[in-house]
């Protein structure tokens, strides 16, 4: 409880706006799914904060499985360059509440090459968003490092 009433947002709703329009919720995923935006974790309940849990589907479960290496073929797809072994956890695996905003910098550092590509934006700049996006550690030792995907992904739409 005062970590929540600590960090930013004071554990509550964080809304985002874009030109005084609510966009979306800092603590809520949401689904990126175009090769043009960074994609964030995926959700169990498909993003339906009414509905937050993760998955009851263990590891050797036959449907999660799939499920995962679906996601797994996805990210092939659109990132030719990856290796099976080099793919984040986080890119393929839900959350525990199904509902998580962030990524880490490693599952974000990945996908630089393919939105340059269907941004027509230099690597360097889109990988220098991603470095002022990457969220430090709450007072430098909670938790690890992180990316707001809905944040990174507006500052992107931002770019000129």
């Amino acid at each position: 409880m005062l970590i929540g009433k600590a960090s930013k947002g004071a554990g509550n709703g964080e809304t985002i706006t874009v030109n005084g329009k609510v966009v979306g919720y800092a603590n809520i995923g949401q689904s990126f799914t175009k090769p043009q935006y960074f994609w964030g974790r995926p959700s169990a309940v498909a993003y339906n904060a009414a509905g937050s849990a993760g998955s009851n589907k263990g590891p050797s479960n036959p449907e999660y499985l799939k499920d995962v290496n679906s996601r797994i073929d996805t990210l092939l797809k659109y990132h030719p360059y990856l290796k099976r072994s080099d793919i984040p956890s986080d890119l393929v695996t839900a959350s525990g509440s199904g509902l998580d905003p962030d990524i880490s910098p490693d599952a974000a550092r990945v996908q630089v090459e393919r939105v340059a590509k269907y941004r027509k934006l230099d690597e360097q700049k889109v990988a220098a968003l991603l470095t002022n996006n990457t969220e430090k550690p709450l007072w430098g030792v909670f938790g690890p490092s992180k990316v707001n995907v809905l944040k990174l992904n507006i500052a992107l739409d931002q770019l000129k």
